[in-house]
């Protein structure tokens, strides 16, 4: 962010014209998710993951204007983060739902600007993160003066973090319980079976590891998004397996699972209790795009055979909480993660702990799950509860609400994780406030991205 800053500054009196600078923020950008976004072309080939590259960059031309634009005014480094926030959430929200995966926020997460969050979400974090990069730019070359607003750019929001690490960030007097939970991560065959074959074989191993944890004191289970592919409610097989494990550990279970009504197919994470029955569950609200299902099918099967590939799920409603016996657990699917209102609405609801059970199997052993644990680590932080992170073929995790991992499992092989966590009823000001937050910077972005603009054109033609 730093070194973008710096070539978008001017230097001697002099700095880039707009459309050089909309070619140095594109090239910033590809360059970035060509490095971070392989993983979308494990299972489709590399020219979906190229175009989804591209695509994201050609935001980063709104980028690298309003920076030049800026940086033409002494304090611009100042006024730079709130042009990249703004740019960020036009990416992380058009065209169908935005791309959230790419924000600046969840690279944070080992770093003081994470604590943030509890304050303002990602957008907060990605200004700040942008603050100082643009900050440590000013220390190089600019005057004396800015150099002093520089050095604070950097060392404000720094300190802010390191302070609301220790004084905000996961209050235990704010536990109101606790509730031992297992994560089941029962893996997926690689090779070697048809596809129901396949899906049959990861309903019996999600069994077979919950079976493992008979005899274990648990208060609840969770098992990944799609643990089940085959609908228990309408395969008798899949229903008496699934049955099985809940007897075995006679606690309910949370199971992923596809359901259809009369709307369409579900991604549903359902609650199977031993004593009920069936329960409350979670239809996927956020589908991801181009995957679950196909913006625009005709149009683009001009371009991709892939087209037919993506499947034509339909948005359950926005109600993200199921309660399994006395705990309310707050449910984001997956992709559902990087999506502010997900989990904010959940605590808002009441969710005293939160699950984010997610099928990375498809992406391999890339990056991928690793960068989706990362936007739940931050989440923890952002709304001061624990997280199981329950994957398929990993990488499962318990996350602890101040962002920290106490266990994980490795790639592709079974596992299952024990362990007693926090009950929190808290609401953090970024579960109530975080809109408006972001609404803010957003606004302020805006209106200093046009007055930039406006008094450059004035000047250039004066």
């Amino acid at each position: 962010m730093a070194g973008l800053y710096v070539a978008l500054m001017p230097w001697r009196g002099r700095g880039p014209r707009l459309w050089s600078g909309a070619l140095l923020g594109f090239t910033h950008a590809v360059v970035l998710y060509l490095f971070m976004l392989p993983w979308i072309g494990e299972f489709v080939g590399n020219l979906p993951y190229i175009a989804l590259a591209v695509v994201c960059a050609l935001y980063a031309l709104a980028t690298g204007v309003g920076g030049v634009a800026v940086a033409r005014w002494r304090y611009g480094f100042l006024a730079f983060p709130f042009v990249y926030v703004l740019v960020e959430w036009a990416r992380s929200s058009f065209p169908f739902g935005g791309f959230a995966w790419v924000r600046l926020a969840w690279g944070q997460i080992n770093g003081p600007l994470a604590n943030l969050a509890v304050w303002g979400g990602p957008a907060l974090v990605s200004f700040a993160a942008a603050l100082v990069g643009s900050g440590l730019a000013a220390l190089v070359i600019r005057h004396r003066g800015a150099r002093i607003a520089g050095a604070l750019a950097v060392l404000l929001p720094l300190v802010a973090g390191a302070v609301t690490g220790l004084t905000v960030v996961n209050r235990e007097e704010a536990t109101v319980g606790e509730t031992r939970v297992a994560a089941v991560q029962g893996n997926v065959p690689r090779m070697g079976l048809d596809f129901n074959a396949q899906r049959r074989a990861v309903l019996a191993n999600h069994v077979r590891v919950t079976e493992e944890l008979a005899g274990e004191e648990l208060d609840l289970v969770i098992w990944p998004e799609n643990s089940s592919d085959v609908n228990p409610f309408a395969d008798p097989e899949a229903g008496e397996l699934v049955d099985r494990a809940v007897r075995a550990v006679d606690t309910p279970i949370l199971v992923g699972t596809i359901t259809r009504d009369e709307v369409g197919d579900r991604n549903t994470m359902v609650v199977m209790d031993p004593e009920t029955g069936r329960g409350d569950q979670h239809d996927k609200h956020f589908l991801q795009p181009f995957g679950e299902y196909m913006p625009m099918r005709d149009f683009f099967r001009m371009f991709s055979e892939y087209v037919d590939q993506a499947g034509d799920f339909k948005p359950g409603p926005p109600e993200f909480t199921v309660r399994m016996r006395d705990v309310v657990i707050g449910v984001a699917t997956c992709y559902e993660v990087a999506f502010d209102p997900a989990l904010r609405t959940a605590v808002l609801d009441g969710a005293q702990l939160l699950t984010t059970p997610t099928n990375n199997a498809t992406f391999g052993f890339t990056d991928m799950t690793y960068q989706q644990l990362a936007m739940s680590r931050l989440r923890a932080i952002e709304v001061d509860r624990a997280v199981v992170v329950a994957a398929t073929s990993g990488v499962s995790a318990i996350v602890h609400p101040d962002g920290s991992v106490s266990q994980e499992t490795g790639i592709f092989e079974p596992g299952r994780l024990v362990e007693t966590l926090p009950l929190r009823d808290t609401i953090t000001f970024a579960a109530r406030y975080g809109g408006h937050v972001q609404t803010a910077l957003i606004i302020l972005g805006g209106l200093l991205f046009i007055t930039a603009l406006v008094t450059g054109r004035r000047r250039t033609t004066a």
